[in-house]
């Protein structure tokens, strides 16, 4: 998992992850080659990326999806939920409320916006 290390929101979700039980790494977007993890810089601000072992990159809802998948149970059946015909779209269009709105959700700062220099 790969989130935005300039982000207070960002790294307060990172920072939660974990205590979901999932199987997964996270480290900051700032602290890799995201080339060489063939993760498309400008969509990795916006969206957040998840590389698979397999190397296969999901962004946005479907990354969080695929993180729930690794954990146990309730998570998993989460994770499927949140890619199905028909909660697929309402996934994606709420990832992307709180994308767009990050700066203003608890931990965020103007330094979170989408907007941001």
């Amino acid at each position: 998992m790969l989130n935005d290390g300039d982000c207070g929101f960002c790294m307060r979700t990172a920072a939660l992850v974990p205590r979901l039980g999932v199987d997964i790494d996270r480290t900051t977007l700032q602290s890799v080659d995201l080339a060489a993890l063939g993760v498309d810089a400008e969509r990795a601000v916006v969206e957040m990326p998840y590389v698979h072992p397999d190397g296969r990159v999901d962004y946005g809802h479907r990354a969080f999806a695929a993180i729930l998948r690794t954990g146990p149970l309730p998570w998993r059946l989460a994770g499927r939920a949140m890619t199905a015909p028909g909660v697929d779209a309402v996934a994606r269009r709420a990832y992307h409320w709180v994308a767009a709105n990050r700066s203003r959700l608890p931990g965020g700062t103007p330094a979170c916006s989408l907007d941001a220099p």
